[in-house]
């Protein structure tokens, strides 16, 4: 049996688990002060305060360090190694370069940056492996998906990859299929949405938050001179209409909620607008699943739809009614970080996948 610690640091707790092999003995959010955090300027001056919070907890807990198989940390906003490289989907062994990259160059800045750095000191103490895994910088769009009608601007894969690989993966386990020789369009419901194609064991193409469905607090595809006019005749800058594409948009702009569940609610009540709403949200999902149908082809094998959102059985329903004559779809929902990272983890410790070295 493979004793796995997990960690998942996000903006003001960090979210710790212990597994043996794949199932979950316990986790734990570890809840910081946001007054505290602000107190630290960059997000790698809280490194040495999460790290000893993390061990206190496992201690706590009754664990030993060194029991331990190995260590997975939730991957940060990792740009490639190298221009002209991608960030591949699945292990990197953690090293020197990556902690080093994540904390001066990130492609972001986030909480989950400093993961890997927790882990590494972790793993050093008592001498075992760890690594990252799908971090959201995952990005292994095939070269006509990049293209778009200004030269100057590319398109790239960032989305939820860590959820929405783990759930193609669960699919072909708990199936037999193989998931390198399918095609699959994996759709991640959450706060954010967004969909992904699998083929042959790559994610090819992908509809993320910016340009496809809106959702509780992404504003999705917006007509661009609409948008274009809205920035100029009301003089925004660029921090406030990311902020309103970003956290004010969705369901937040039309109700002042990003709870999905409250609007099905308002909707099952009678209320007319909710309805319009919450059904052309899912139809928005429907129509990106179909956009990346056509990219092989329209052979797709199966539809997954995942993540929080994926509970509710009229807003599945409502997806699978518009895309099943494209291939069988299938509802798991959750967004199972936790257990994607450590599942992750245990293929490598198994000798069913090779961690990748970054740089």
């Amino acid at each position: 049996m493979k004793q796995i610690l997990v960690i998942n640091p996000g903006s003001t707790s960090t979210k710790i688990a212990w597994y043996c092999d794949e199932e979950k003995k316990w986790d734990e959010s570890i809840e910081h002060d946001p007054a505290k955090i602000k107190e630290y300027a960059k997000i790698y001056d809280q490194l040495e305060m999460r790290t000893q919070l993390v061990m206190d907890t496992v201690k706590a807990h009754g664990e030993k360090f060194e029991d331990l198989a190995g260590v997975v940390s939730r991957g940060g906003l990792l740009p490639p190694a190298k221009e002209g490289e991608m960030v591949c989907s699945g292990a990197y062994e953690i090293n020197p370069l990556m902690i080093e990259t994540l904390k001066t160059r990130p492609v972001l800045e986030h909480a989950s940056n400093v993961g890997c750095a927790i882990a590494y000191q972790i793993a050093q103490s008592v001498g075992v492996k760890c690594w990252i895994y799908d971090p959201v910088t995952v990005d292994e769009l095939i070269e006509i998906s990049r293209v778009t009608g200004l030269k100057d601007i590319r398109r790239h894969g960032q989305g939820h990859n860590l959820n929405m690989r783990a759930a193609a993966l669960r699919l072909c386990r708990e199936n037999g299929y193989d998931y390198y020789k399918r095609n699959m369009i994996v759709a991640h419901l959450g706060g954010g949405v967004t969909e992904s194609l699998h083929s042959n064991g790559r994610i090819i193409d992908m509809v993320s938050d910016d340009d496809g469905a809106f959702s509780p607090e992404r504003a999705g595809e917006i007509p661009t001179y609409l948008l274009l006019k809205k920035v100029f005749n009301e003089g925004l800058d660029l921090a406030t209409i990311m902020k309103t594409l970003q956290r004010n948009g969705g369901l937040q702009s039309y109700f002042g909620t990003s709870d999905s569940r409250v609007v099905e609610k308002m909707m099952n009540d009678g209320n007319e607008e909710a309805k319009l709403v919450y059904d052309a949200m899912a139809l928005g999902v429907a129509r990106s699943i179909a956009k990346l149908a056509v990219a092989v082809n329209g052979k797709v094998d199966d539809i997954v739809l995942t993540g929080g959102i994926a509970h509710s059985k009229y807003f599945t329903q409502q997806i699978s009614d518009r895309v099943s004559f494209i291939a069988p779809v299938t509802v798991l929902p959750g967004e199972n970080e936790m257990q994607a990272l450590a599942q992750g983890a245990l293929r490598v410790l198994n000798g069913e996948e090779t961690a990748r070295i970054y740089g």
